[in-house]
């Protein structure tokens, strides 16, 4: 994939409501937010002037384009192609229109499709001795009822479980209790592990002269974080109660995985509460994956020049930095990015997660820093 540096032409926001792109409004935005995390819903926020005209009415809010639950689409626009931010419906819709004219504005706040999973309290057995079901089987279902695609993986299978919550809550629960991650992006619905064995997005660049795309770049390394995470369970032979202890089973992004054991200390290891009611399995799922979120010692925050970036860059997968030396350039786990569209133009504030230290990866040949200078 491409860096996107050859791209001067400024990227813009492209918005799209019950089909049709917005362009009369366009001169009234003021600037469009997207926060996109591992640990949320996707949120949009679209800020408008809004002017009265001479018939009383007013030109965003009476234009009858957002009304709650219409469904919208936010993408980045690069001149040549675009790429989708996040995709849902209007959530809530609010006019402020105070006494001094000129400063009237509409803040339209959007979230994504997870919004339709959190609409009613439902009480319904899914699983019982008789008819088991995996946490993948009841995902898909819940999908299909949806009219989402769905991207899962088994999980756990379930002698006993019940959902008395909202969709979405529920399906969390049982994400978590897999060790999985949730998420909803271009109309499908993903459950599944971290994805750490994927093609990395286009590079992130810093101090790499005209190849630059990342005007802001700060690594924190956390070294007082557990490396492994243990959980009571019963002995195989009599009464007696034994710990079973869980190392990161990620792959390692990196040469050298971030653990005690290069300073030559024992295991930091940290003790998991067994949820009450849940099974050994389920157990020892729930403490592999505080194993492995623990893991995630060395964390990223910076900011990209979306101009010169020339892309979308997406939670859930793999992202190369480079530039900042031989301990902290390679791949990353992206954890959340904040998108910004103004009249100054197009930000994306980042938080990457790292597991390991060492470059163990180079960027593609066409971000080689070998030409900087």
């Amino acid at each position: 994939m491409s860096s996107g540096r050859e791209f001067s032409q400024p990227a813009s926001c492209k918005i799209t409501v019950s089909g049709e792109e917005i362009a009369d409004l366009y001169p009234y935005l003021v600037d469009a937010k997207v926060e996109v995390s591992r640990a949320a819903p996707a949120i949009c926020t679209l800020t408008f002037d809004s002017v009265r005209s001479q018939d009383d009415n007013w030109t965003v809010q009476d234009a009858g384009i957002f009304e709650p639950w219409s469904d919208c689409r936010i993408e980045a626009d690069f001149g040549d192609y675009s790429e989708e931010v996040m995709r849902g419906y209007v959530r809530t819709v609010k006019a402020d229109t105070p006494e001094k004219m000129g400063e009237a504005k509409v803040i339209v706040a959007c979230q994504d499709e997870t919004m339709l999973l959190d609409r009613e309290h439902i009480r319904k057995t899914w699983s019982t001795e008789d008819e088991p079901m995996t946490d993948g089987e009841i995902a898909q279902e819940i999908a299909g009822d949806h009219n989402l695609a769905v991207e899962a993986e088994d999980g756990l299978s379930n002698i006993s479980l019940s959902q008395d919550s909202t969709t979405i809550r529920f399906l969390r629960n049982r994400a978590e209790a897999n060790g999985y991650e949730i998420y909803v992006r271009e109309g499908k619905l993903f459950m599944q592990p971290p994805q750490l064995d994927g093609d990395p997005q286009a590079s992130i660049m810093v101090y790499a002269g005209p190849r630059t795309n990342c005007v802001r770049f700060a690594i924190t390394h956390d070294g007082h974080m557990p490396d492994e995470v243990g959980v009571i369970r019963a002995a195989e032979t009599g009464t007696e109660m034994e710990q079973e202890t869980l190392v990161p089973d990620l792959t390692v992004l990196g040469r050298t995985a971030a653990t005690s054991e290069a300073a030559g200390l024992v295991p930091f290891v940290w003790q998991l509460q067994r949820p009450a009611g849940s099974s050994l399995e389920e157990a020892i799922a729930r403490a592999q994956a505080r194993a492995n979120e623990n893991a995630w010692k060395l964390t990223a925050e910076g900011e990209l020049d979306g101009t010169r970036y020339g892309h979308v860059l997406l939670t859930h997968k793999l992202v190369g930095v480079y530039g900042v030396g031989e301990t902290y350039s390679g791949l990353y786990y992206v954890d959340s990015v904040s998108h910004a569209f103004s009249q100054t133009g197009y930000r994306q504030v980042f938080k990457l997660l790292r597991n390991a230290t060492g470059q163990d990866s180079e960027p593609e040949s066409d971000d080689s820093l070998a030409a900087v200078r």
